[in-house]
This record gives structure tokens, sequence and C-alpha cells, in this order.
């Protein structure tokens, strides 16, 4: 029988690379002027490696010119539920430390998004997308709460929207990925099926407002403490919360209930869900991340 240390195991795969190709590490400050014409990339926040050549070809000839052009972050949206989280997080962002950016604003009744040079951004072509163009490569960001996540890491060094606290972070995430995974596929297909389908299908319609008003239900039961005895006014954080990345990615759908076709009386039920929904709604950085600035003339 063959043995062999595992000291010696290790060093049959574990080469150290030479030091002229190992990755080089970057630290400067990030720039939090609100009057700068460009911000300049989150990513150099903190020190971190320099990413994988692997996005050197993400612009290309048909890539709009002030996609390919934008310096530092540039968001690539539709005012949409998805869109509006991260517009939402880069206007707190902007009120809490003077967090700039470029947008471009796309129609994706169009299928803009599937077009090649969006597709070498995000292969799902979907919106929102997120791109630290002071990266070498440029460093896109897919996915609501990835961007979320990003920004709170990255651009919320005072962790406003966040804990640093990781159980309390952990139950940030929690929600996150509650709504992410178990709210968000459920009011979408709600609307689909009551708005977009060509066929109207009760079965698929009721199933996903069920679904739906259930999700609600859990959110109710979080809000008002129902087994706590302590009402809450956000999501996550101890006491009665703090408002993190949490609401902010679940805001923008919930709030939209009545455009899903729930009747007042369908909501009855969740009184301390109708009061985050307000609560939130009167924030100023909401207001202008769901706003004209956002909507396509």
């Amino acid at each position: 029988m063959l043995r062999t240390s595992l000291g010696s195991c290790r060093s049959l795969f574990t080469k150290p690379a030479p030091p002229s190709s190992r990755p080089t590490a970057i630290s400067v400050r990030a720039s939090t002027n609100p009057s700068s014409t460009y911000p300049t990339s989150l990513l150099q926040a903190r020190p971190l490696r320099i990413l994988s050549k692997m996005a050197n070809n993400l612009y290309i000839a048909d890539t709009p010119a002030e996609v390919s052009q934008a310096k530092g972050l540039h968001l690539i949206t539709q005012n949409t539920p998805n869109g509006q989280a991260t517009q939402i997080m880069l206007e707190e962002l902007a009120d809490a430390y003077g967090t700039t950016w470029t947008t471009t604003l796309i129609n994706i009744m169009t299928n803009e998004q599937k077009k090649e040079w969006f597709l070498r951004l995000n292969p799902n072509g979907r919106i929102p997308v997120l791109v630290d163009n002071g990266q070498s490569p440029p460093f896109p960001i897919i996915e609501t709460s990835a961007q979320l996540l990003y920004l709170l890491k990255f651009a919320d060094k005072e962790d406003k929207f966040g804990f640093k606290d990781e159980l309390e972070r952990n139950v940030v995430l929690q929600w996150m990925f509650f709504w992410h995974g178990g709210g968000a596929p459920y009011q979408g297909q709600v609307n689909h099926f009551s708005r977009a389908a060509p066929e109207k299908i009760p079965y698929a319609i009721n199933r996903y407002k069920n679904e739906t008003l259930r999700v609600y239900g859990v959110l109710e039961i979080r809000l008002s403490g129902q087994f706590t005895g302590e009402p809450r006014d956000y999501l996550a954080g101890p006491g009665k919360g703090k408002y993190t990345v949490a609401d902010i990615k679940t805001w923008p759908w919930v709030k939209g209930w009545e455009r899903s076709g729930f009747t007042a009386d369908e909501m009855k039920p969740f009184p301390h869900l109708l009061k985050w929904i307000d609560r939130i709604a009167a924030r100023p950085a909401v207001q202008r991340g769901i706003g004209d600035k956002y909507v396509q003339k």
C-alpha cells in the first residue's frame, strides 16, 4: 500500500505561483464627492485583487457609447420592481455618502436586453445590470440582490443599511433571500398571468395569487411580532428593526400590490405590512428611486 504524508500530498497540488504571476493588490480611497463628474470604482474602497481578464471583451462595437464610455459605476435599468431596488439603494447611498453613478435606461419591451451587447454584461438578459468601470477589466454585477450586497459591502462604509454583527447581518440575508426566492417569483407570475398572458388561465392566476398572499402573510407575521410580542418597523435588526437592504429588496414589489390585481379586502389581513409600505414610501431617496428620472421618455 502506497502511503504519502498529508504535507507531501499538498505539495503536489499547491505549488506557489511565481511572484510575477500573482494578482496585484490595490487599495485607494473611493471618491464620495457628489459634484464629481464620474464616481470612482467602489471596489477600490478596500484592498482587492485585480479581477480575472475574462471580461476583456465586455464591450463591443454595438454597445451604446454611454455604456462603453462610462466611468466608475454605471447602472443599466428600467423602472421595474427589480430595477427600482438598485435605483433606491444608489439614491440612499447618494444621501448618506454622496455616492455618484451614471445611468442608461433601456426598453425591455423591445428586447434591447436580448441583444449581444447586453448579453455580454448579463447572459441572462435581465435588468438591472450594475457595472463598475473603475476596474480593469470592468466588473459587471447581475441580479438585484447581488448588486445590493455589493453596494452594501463597498459603498456603505458605516453600515447604515446593514450590520457589522454577523448574526444581524445573517438575518438581513435571510429576509433578502426569502423575497428573492419566495416572493418576487410568485408576484411576478401573478403579473404575467393576470396582465400579460394572451390567455387567462384561472388555475395559474389563482395559484400565484394565493402564494403571493401567503408570502405577504409571512411578512405580516414578521412585522406584527405575532410570535415575539414586539411589532417591528423593518424586517431586520434588533427591537423594532432597522431599515436595511432587506427592506430595499422587498418593498418595490410589495408596494405594487394593486398593480398585481390584489384588492383592498385581500390586503386587510396585513395591516402591519401596509404600514411598512407607507413608512418606506416616505423616504426621499425611495421617492427618487422610483421617480421620473428612471422613466424613459
